[in-house]
């Protein structure tokens, strides 16, 4: 699977555990970003209808029905843009 914050492929052994950290950028990985039933156009954007109601698709959570996905989905480049901006702004001048 792909780290759904920095695109870096994470293997996976057996399974994703609640706690568990993607190395190169330390995001959390059993997150709904990061699941085979995430899907924009489904009721609370999951595919799996028994799945519990999940509001911070980028935070850890409990779901057991996590499947990890093979899809890399990375902050849109006008979001990172956007950061990059604000960093500058508030950046100390030397």
């Amino acid at each position: 699977m792909n780290c759904f914050h920095c695109g870096s492929a994470v293997e996976v052994i057996e399974r994703v555990g609640f706690r568990d950290r993607c190395a190169r950028c330390d995001g959390p990985l059993h997150v709904c970003l990061n699941c085979e039933f995430y899907d924009l156009r489904y009721n609370n954007q999951c595919r799996e209808t028994q799945a519990p109601r999940v509001v911070d698709k980028d935070r850890a959570n409990l779901c057991d029905y996590f499947a990890p996905s093979k899809r890399a989905l990375r902050t849109p480049p006008a979001a990172a843009d956007a950061r990059t901006k604000l960093e500058a702004l508030f950046k100390k001048k030397a």
